[in-house]
């Protein structure tokens, strides 16, 4: 049985002036998420979520990205790139990580994009209108550090506490004015090694 899907919410937020200076390039923030019946409410404790992630996650994973690639115009306008899941109240956390830790669900959007990272992430439990928050990360380059971002919206009605929302999001260009440098900076000035970053 597919996701029963009560509503999907696609928010776009252009940044023109940060700090009161216009930026050079403005910032694209793009979300897109679907506000979802939780497949495993009223079923008591479910010990093998895995028959509803096959069922459900890859629908997902597939019409966000679809979203999220048509308001950025393509996959190659994407820099960086996240997901987030929150369960509603009489949910459990793993509700929510079951649906988007899963490559049936991530994959869709890292094909897409051509990505080469990791999808940075939450998973969370909340009531209606809750922050829903996505960080996100350079497609690219992990320690891109002008592409550390978070996406925070919020939906008035969602998550009821038998649902699910499950959000992608993505940004076009980074941080105006970013100034902080890249964590490989950091590391040389530190003398430690990118693959050993703490030097343990």
């Amino acid at each position: 049985m597919p996701a029963t899907i009560r509503k999907t919410l696609l928010n776009i937020e252009t940044t023109l002036i940060e700090g009161g200076k216009a930026a050079v390039t403005p910032l694209k923030f793009i979300a897109a998420a679907a506000v979802i019946k939780n497949p495993w409410a009223g079923l008591g404790f479910v010990e093998d979520l895995k028959p509803k992630i096959h069922e459900i996650a890859p629908e997902l994973g597939e019409l966000l990205t679809g979203m999220i690639i048509d308001a950025a115009g393509g996959g190659d306008k994407v820099e960086g790139y996240g997901k987030t899941a929150v369960v509603g109240l009489d949910g459990e956390v793993e509700h929510a990580s079951a649906l988007i830790h899963t490559l049936r669900f991530g994959n869709h959007y890292r094909q897409a994009v051509g990505a080469k990272t990791y999808l940075a992430f939450t998973n969370t439990r909340g009531p209606a209108n809750c922050p829903i928050m996505i960080p996100l990360m350079d497609k690219y380059d992990e320690g891109r550090r002008s592409h550390y971002l978070t996406i925070q919206f919020a939906i008035p009605d969602a998550p009821a506490a038998d649902e699910i929302v499950v959000a992608l999001g993505a940004s076009i260009g980074g941080r105006p004015h970013h100034r902080i440098g890249d964590r490989y900076q950091d590391l040389k000035d530190l003398g430690h090694d990118v693959k050993n970053p703490a030097a343990v």
